[in-house]
């Protein structure tokens, strides 16, 4: 399986950019998905999830009422959409997988590749 993510790029605060992450993998509408950050020399955190079946969703508090998850199982897609980004919103960004029936959001054991979010103020 692969998770292909793209999107990414440089842009000025306040300003959107909306990530894709696409799967190779046949069963892609059993998992829940997420996408994560890891700024330099922080931690990778977890950004936001979405449930296998598309109607369940966390987000962390920082990113609350600006990004949004969605996905589409037919195109097995997984897209995060962000809005009004700040520069501490910069880092690279992952999509990920959580493994099956390990729980809300789940415990995520496979990430794909990043692209890079600059926000410069």
């Amino acid at each position: 399986v692969q998770l292909q993510a793209s999107g990414g790029g440089l842009v000025q605060a306040g300003g959107s950019l909306r990530l894709s992450c696409a799967s190779s993998g046949r069963t892609f509408g059993t998992y829940n998905m997420g996408w994560f950050r890891q700024a330099p020399a922080k931690e990778r955190e977890l950004v936001a999830a979405i449930n296998w079946g598309g109607d369940l969703t966390y987000y962390r508090v920082s990113v609350k009422g600006r990004f949004t998850i969605s996905r589409d199982n037919a195109e097995k897609t997984v897209t995060l959409q962000m809005n009004s980004l700040k520069p501490d919103d910069t880092a690279v960004y992952y999509c990920a997988r959580a493994k099956i029936n390990s729980g809300w959001p789940g415990d995520f054991d496979y990430w794909g590749q990043g692209t890079q979010v600059t926000v410069s103020s």
